[in-house]
């Protein structure tokens, strides 16, 4: 059966703030740690960031919490599985559903199928893989997706790095310089600047 592999962006509200930081908490997925042994960053996901199966259909197959590299343009998207964290991933599956408009509002990207008649066939839900002290190269829209970066490449521009996850939480009044919100979740991912675009 051929299957229109689309995606639709929706990438959280980033919000820029400047007030100090007040106690934050996050739920830890896993460690990273160096070939030395030292910590070097944590992956994090919020409580209620990640969604149900409400059934669809896609090619990949992937559960919610696992995570996958998107890629592509909005008509002609790839999408392949990609260990959380790592530098190959950009995106982690929080749900999944029959048609792409019953994610989350807040889901920073959604990838689905069609039939070649447009019929929606199966959607996934998906937030950027964020990593705490880890950096991301956030675009400003268009076809271009996130990527995960190391925070010292000079050459590469709109990156980001995840500093915190603040559940509970609808602004970015506790974040120090800024971050990405997840209204409808109730969640913000505080991060840093570390190159303009």
């Amino acid at each position: 059966m051929w299957a229109g592999l689309r995606r639709r962006i929706g990438l959280g509200a980033m919000v820029v703030g400047a007030l100090l930081a007040v106690g934050c908490s996050s739920t830890v997925d896993g460690t990273a740690t160096a070939a030395g042994g030292t910590t070097t960053t944590t992956a994090t996901t919020a409580a209620n960031q990640v969604g149900t199966d409400g059934g669809g259909d896609v090619d990949i197959d992937v559960e919610i919490g696992e995570c996958v590299r998107l890629g592509g343009t909005m008509d002609a998207a790839t999408i392949s599985e990609a260990s959380c964290g790592s530098a190959d991933s950009n995106y982690r599956v929080i749900a999944k559903a029959e048609k792409n408009a019953q994610c989350p509002s807040d889901a920073d990207q959604v990838y689905y199928e069609e039939s070649a008649l447009g019929r929606e066939l199966g959607a996934l839900c998906l937030d950027i893989d964020w990593v705490i002290g880890g950096c991301m190269s956030v675009p400003d829209g268009g076809d271009d997706e996130p990527q995960r970066v190391d925070c010292a490449d000079t050459h590469v521009p709109g990156v980001e790095r995840a500093v915190d996850l603040i559940e509970g939480a609808t602004d970015v009044e506790q974040c120090t310089e800024g971050g990405f919100v997840y209204s409808e979740r109730e969640f913000v991912v505080c991060t840093e600047q570390v190159r303009p675009l």
